[in-house]
């Protein structure tokens, strides 16, 4: 049984940064209820009001070179560091980064699944990856996200759905045809995980680097102990709503240029086709 040694020096240095306003929890209010009548779909509105949009959105500059230092966890081997997220949506709210500057549009590597898998061997959970701006990504530096999950809890709202999911290129289905998803082992050598990302990644006609400098398409994954997902994107923001990994994982955030409307009228998952 893991030690969670990560996740308890997350919830120390949670306490310190938010005393010392390192750290900007979103202040957000559950109105699934309003809009939404099933259980597989958070919806959550963010109080934007209380943000310095200064602070958030500016200067434009790397804020993980160099990051902040209350924000540190632990080294992550000799490329990778483990921080909290400045804006984070949970308590412990991990990211993994590397020391020097990568891209966050660019191929993972080796390098990067060793890093997963080690800070997933002592704390895991929901692991996502936006590629790029069009796919929800806030910063270009490369970057992974963790939220810790108990061993008896569900990773997102959409595991079921994601475990009951049949990839099918040729399906009317935007999503089916867009996402792909496959079992998990965490436990595997780090360079098959790897090989598993790179075959997932050519199958949704993402690319490869061999052939591709760069992923010919922005993407999310998904990643939880027992199944990835990689979503094949095409925009970032419709109908006033904008979408990461987390939006597909069942996590919707809602802002005061939501179209909730469109929303309740709609559904989530109709939402979710718009950007794929």
């Amino acid at each position: 049984m893991s030690k969670e040694i990560y996740w308890k020096k997350a919830i120390k240095q949670t306490r310190l940064s938010i005393d010392n306003k390192s750290l900007i929890p979103l202040d957000t209010k559950n109105i699934t209820a309003e809009l939404y009548k099933k259980n597989d779909f958070i919806i959550r509105k963010v109080d934007s009001s209380k943000f310095n949009k200064k602070e958030l959105y500016g200067p434009k500059k790397n804020p993980f070179c160099p990051w902040e230092n209350n924000l540190e966890i632990d080294k992550i081997g000799d490329n990778h560091h483990l921080i909290l997220n400045k804006y984070p949506v949970q308590k412990g709210h991990f990211l993994l980064i590397t020391n020097t500057w990568k891209p966050q549009n660019g191929w993972l590597d080796i390098k990067d699944w060793k890093a997963i898998q080690k800070v997933n061997k002592d704390t895991s959970g929901l692991w996502f990856f936006n590629s790029s701006p069009k796919a929800g990504a806030s910063q270009p530096h490369k970057h992974f996200q963790l939220l810790r999950r108990s061993t008896d809890e569900a990773s997102c709202p959409r595991e079921k759905w994601f475990l009951e999911m049949k990839f099918d290129k040729d399906s009317d289905n935007k999503l089916n045809k867009n996402i792909i998803v496959s079992k998990f082992n965490f436990l595997e050598n780090p360079i098959s995980l790897f090989e598993s990302y790179l075959e997932l990644c050519y199958r949704l006609g993402i690319g490869d680097p061999i052939s591709d400098k760069k992923p010919r398409y922005p993407y999310n994954f998904l990643i939880t102990n027992k199944w990835i997902a990689i979503i094949k994107r095409k925009i970032d923001h419709i109908h006033g709503f904008s979408i990461n990994g987390l939006g597909f994982a069942g996590y919707l955030l809602v802002t005061e240029k939501s179209d909730t409307n469109y929303l309740k009228k709609f559904g989530p998952e109709k939402l979710l086709e718009s950007f794929v």
